[in-house]
């Protein structure tokens, strides 16, 4: 805003500048040529040295103005030019044509450098400078059109109009070129966002780009955290190359986290094969609805854990990954941790520890929650009490309950089915299957039973 009141302030001073230095010349000119019958000459030469010098020392008065007050001097040298314009028409005996021509280059002058506004003062000097000289000199009325008189104001309307047009075209050009570099920038900056972007959890980028103060600053909140890692991915690191393990472990991270982030959780970190997710912040739908989304999220984790199960047996992979869960809920303390150069988004509390003891207990495949958590989805979400485990830092056992599946999925109108022993195993998801692929998997289980039916055990 500061850069565009100086651009202004100083188009104001170059157009006033332009009006004094034209109207002054233009002035002299007309001076002279309505006066040239008339024995004035001393005056004459008085009034042409008058103006030069007035033009000279506004001149020099601009150029050496500072920022703070520079405006406020050239409004006022703009009203003492409207005014000394108006002593002029006076000097000139009201010559009508000339008289008009030189009223036109003021509005014109008031209307580029300020608009309406600008026109008021203007014209009351204007007319302030018409009633001083007339009561100081008696004009002689000249209502004919005297041509010579006329000539200079003309000129000076013509170059007036025409500098300001070439500074209007040079300024949209600037402009134009101004507008390409900063759709440029913005372009580069987008894609310095989108790439700083891979670095923030969504609802974080979200509540940052939308004005929320980033500063050394934390809240106490309810949360439910989220924890969970691969069951011997630290052995399966150690029979794979480095290529084809990164591979496995981004396509796993990536897609466990496009189900975390369908269900609004705010993700934390990546250490290594574990994942770290909360819900209820920057943003939250309610408590209850805050622990069902994070133990959602975890079944929906479950279920497909065995599709890539799928995958990973047909890249060579024979042993079967499992991954562990652990869910807890309560108050932490969560916000914007580090220095103020270095910023870390994240949460601290017995609550979050909590949440990663239980993961650590949990069995491959199984979804451990606290009591906490329990309390909040049992009416959802089906559990199987785990009784007090005992807990790595914990002195007393803790209460756990294992969740297995959404209510609504179980009973005889589950969609879900899952069976594994040795030799067999089955997964379903009947939500996922597509019709046209209904056919073919009956195919593959008749086909199955069939080989089991005729299998002599």
């Amino acid at each position: 805003m500061a850069i565009e009141s100086m651009r202004e302030t100083e188009r104001f001073l170059f157009h006033q500048s332009l009006f004094r230095f034209l109207v002054g010349l233009a002035g002299i000119t007309t001076l002279i040529a309505s006066q040239a019958k008339q024995d004035h000459d001393f005056t004459l030469v008085a009034l042409i040295l008058a103006i030069f010098l007035y033009i000279l020392i506004s001149h020099f008065i601009c150029g050496a103005l500072n920022k703070t007050n520079k405006l406020n001097v050239i409004r006022t040298l703009a009203s003492l030019d409207a005014f000394l314009l108006g002593g002029l028409v006076v000097l000139i005996n009201l010559n009508l044509f000339p008289s008009l021509l030189f009223i036109l280059i003021l509005q014109f002058n008031a209307l580029i450098n300020g608009g309406a506004k600008r026109l008021i003062p203007d014209n009351a000097a204007f007319g302030l400078g018409l009633i001083v000289f007339s009561l100081i000199q008696q004009p002689q009325w000249h209502l004919t059109i005297d041509l010579p008189t006329s000539i200079a104001p003309l000129i000076a309307l013509g170059l007036y109009i025409c500098t300001y047009g070439l500074s209007s075209f040079n300024q949209n050009n600037s402009l134009l070129e101004k507008q390409k570099e900063t759709e440029k920038q913005l372009v580069q900056m987008k894609l310095r966002n989108y790439h700083l972007s891979k670095y923030l959890s969504p609802t974080l980028r979200v509540a940052i780009l939308s004005g929320k103060d980033v500063k050394l600053e934390t809240n106490r909140k309810k949360l439910t955290i989220f924890f969970s890692d691969i069951k011997g991915f630290s052995e399966l690191a150690e029979e794979m190359e480095a290529d084809a393990l990164t591979s496995l472990l981004n396509n796993y991270l990536t897609e466990m986290s496009d189900i975390a982030l369908k269900y609004g959780g705010t993700i934390d970190k990546f250490i290594g094969d574990a994942i770290m997710v909360f819900f209820g912040d920057p943003t939250s739908q309610g408590t209850k609805e805050d622990c069902l989304a994070a133990v959602s999220m975890a079944i929906a984790m479950k279920k497909h854990m065995k599709e890539l199960q799928q995958r990973w047996i047909n890249q060579g992979i024979l042993k079967p990954l499992e991954i562990r869960m652990g869910i807890n809920t309560g108050f932490c303390t969560v916000g914007n941790f580090g220095t103020e150069n270095r910023l870390d988004y994240t949460l601290l509390g017995t609550e979050v520890n909590l949440a990663s003891r239980l993961e650590s207990a949990a069995e491959p495949g199984e979804i451990l929650i606290s009591h906490e958590t329990y309390s909040l989805v049992k009416d959802l979400i089906m559990c199987l009490d785990r009784g007090e485990i005992p807990l790595k830092g914990y002195q007393l056992p803790v209460r756990a309950y294992s969740a297995i599946d959404m209510r609504k999925n179980l009973g005889k109108d589950q969609t879900y089915f899952e069976h594994l022993t040795n030799g067999f195993s089955i997964y379903m998801d009947l939500d996922r299957v597509r019709n046209y692929d209904k056919d073919k998997i009956m195919d593959s289980l008749i086909d199955a039973a069939n080989r089991l039916k005729s299998k002599d055990i």
